[in-house]
């Protein structure tokens, strides 16, 4: 019997509009789709006017390990299955690794479906040099180890990318601040939906911003590299 194949399909970050044909296509086909929040998929689905795959299951951070055995049970049986989280990619800052990984170590075929990016989107809206940059994914909950995370950064020339939480954005600025000094910065709410925006400008001035605002919404940080055209020469963060 002909093993399956797995389908990692990327999925809208904010705007239900960006997703691919290849994606839509995919999942018509398809007989078995994990995703990370089932409601989420389908209201995707239900706005493309696409019918959902006959089997749909959960695949999040807490039953990880399960799901992907489930996932490679199905390849092992022939029948192809598409991973979805709820924005993005599977695996990037999303779960989908385990699964993954596992398909390849088990030498299934396995295919990306790509799509919309908030870490390449952030990039470009930043205006900060794109070509070389690093992608950190979510710096540590506590200032000590987050402060230790931009330490690692910090003499690097390469822009530096991360996700955070609107409850800690503005801790997470002042510890960049303090460790990698008075760089230029570009802070990226809620991409490509509606209320979309982008504050630009040095740590210093944007926490000022950030600091008065009710903050809603996902939110990718862009960071320049260590070169002295992007640190402003009053530097309050050393």
């Amino acid at each position: 019997m002909e093993s399956g194949t797995l389908y990692i399909i990327s999925t809208p970050i904010g705007n239900l509009e960006d997703i691919t044909l290849r994606a839509l296509r995919i999942i018509k086909e398809i007989s078995v789709l994990a995703c990370e929040d089932t409601r989420v998929t389908i209201n995707l689905l239900q706005k493309h006017e696409i019918p959902c795959p006959p089997k749909v299951f959960s695949y999040h951070d807490h039953n990880e390990v399960i799901a992907a055995r489930r996932i490679v049970g199905f390849l092992k049986d022939g029948v192809n299955v598409g991973l979805c989280s709820d924005a993005g990619t599977p695996g990037i800052s999303d779960p989908g690794f385990r699964a993954i990984s596992a398909a390849v170590s088990e030498g299934f075929r396995v295919e990306i479906i790509p799509g919309p990016s908030a870490t390449t989107s952030a990039l470009l809206l930043s205006g900060l040099p794109s070509s070389s940059f690093t992608f950190k994914g979510f710096p540590p909950r506590k200032s000590g180890q987050r402060k230790r995370f931009f330490t690692e950064e910090a003499d690097l020339p390469h822009t530096l990318i991360f996700y955070e939480s609107k409850f800690r954005i503005v801790k997470c600025l002042q510890d960049v601040l303090s460790v990698m000094g008075n760089r230029q910065v570009a802070v990226c709410l809620e991409l490509t939906k509606k209320f979309e925006r982008v504050h630009r400008g040095y740590l210093s001035d944007v926490i000022a911003e950030l600091e008065v605002l009710t903050i809603r919404g996902e939110i990718t940080v862009v960071v320049a590299g260590n070169h002295p055209k992007f640190i402003r020469a009053d530097n309050p963060g050393k």
